[in-house]
């Protein structure tokens, strides 16, 4: 009979006790998020947090999503300090299209061999993420996986927990003729478009340009609650009162996967469309660069790419330039009026 070799798990490839000086390290970075209502500790088995108080009939929104292949650049180019505010972005942004305020965030990162310098980076930018969105960072789980992945390599994925006021639920219903159609300046890219772009540029195009393309994803939430919190955008926001009714906002579309044309239409009526006019904002020279190196026609480009919109909003006309002041006054975020709601089968119109 054949003598069995001895192997411990550190043998295998997983080692234990780095993983636990790992979590010992980012403790200070998740701490920095703590909001009121978070009651656990990193650590224990489970993340908690109390409801906050004031809502009658409180509802929970939940979102999880991961960063994509966005993090190939991240791994050929060494940054590793935006991607973690890509994935609270598009987790957080997603929750705040129905009104809701995110309450906190949980990752997963998973790996073949924990590098603790790489990963501490990736959680920076979770934890810059989340204070950006005024979420707290209450856990998660690294794991690691031999063999799994790639040298090097590293996955990504997200959950967040947002409450609304039941009767404060924005869904796109309240969308009515005539509307106006407003469309939140990007950052660049975000998150969305990275298998093609990895296909229009050369590694060496894409290892030169690293910075551009992991300029990390604006995060809306702050901005977004901050409008439904006032009543006259001309003013400073007053104190919040939840029983203030929120007509003036009747639809959010996160631009993400699909972007133009598969997600307004979510926030759209029977017999409505969205009419977009895209010579009202200034198009970033990068989308012109990608249209002409893939061929693509315009209403692909605006299926695949954000073309510098990452949030649209659907608002009342009488209130849209005043939002857009707003936006620019109180957040410092470049807004347009782009385009508004037209008679129509819940289209896109470009």
């Amino acid at each position: 009979m054949a003598k069995r070799r001895k192997i411990n798990y550190k043998q295998a490839g997983v080692d234990v006790e780095k993983a636990e000086a790992f979590v010992q390290q980012i403790k200070r970075l998740v701490k920095a998020t703590h909001r009121p209502g978070w009651l656990g500790n990193i650590g224990s088995f489970g993340g908690f947090f109390e409801l906050p108080r004031g809502y009658k009939k409180p509802v929970l929104v939940s979102s999880s999503d991961g960063v994509g292949t966005k993090l190939k650049i991240a791994f050929s180019s060494g940054i590793h300090d935006t991607v973690g505010i890509d994935l609270v972005a598009m987790n957080v942004d997603d929750c705040v299209c129905s009104g809701a305020e995110p309450l906190f965030f949980l990752d997963y990162i998973a790996t073949g061999k924990l590098e603790k310098k790489t990963l501490v980076e990736v959680v920076k930018g979770i934890a810059r993420g989340c204070i950006s969105a005024g979420c707290a960072l209450i856990g998660g789980e690294t794991a690691e996986m031999p063999d799994f992945y790639q040298e090097g390599e590293y996955d990504l994925s997200g959950f967040c927990l947002a409450v609304v006021e039941k009767d404060k639920i924005i869904d796109g219903s309240k969308t009515r003729l005539g509307d106006h159609i407003i469309g939140l300046a990007s950052s660049g890219l975000h998150s969305n478009g990275f298998s093609l772009v990895r296909k229009l540029f050369s590694q060496k195009e894409l290892k030169k340009r690293a910075k551009e393309f992991l300029v990390p994803t604006r995060i809306y939430t702050k901005a977004i609650l901050s409008l439904l919190r006032t009543t006259d955008y001309a003013c400073p926001p007053k104190p919040r009162r939840r029983r203030e009714p929120r007509t003036t906002i009747k639809g959010i579309a996160h631009i993400t996967g699909g972007s133009f044309i598969d997600k307004i239409p979510r926030i759209i009526p029977a017999g409505l469309s969205a009419e977009i006019c895209k010579s009202s904002w200034p198009i970033a020279e990068i989308f012109h660069e990608m249209k002409s190196r893939s061929g693509l026609s315009p209403r692909e480009m605006f299926r695949t790419f954000n073309m510098g919109i990452g949030m649209v909003l659907v608002v009342e006309p009488k209130k849209s330039q005043a939002i857009t002041r707003y936006l620019q006054r109180k957040h410092k975020l470049k807004s347009w009026i782009i385009g508004e709601i037209v008679k129509g089968k819940r289209e896109v119109l470009i």
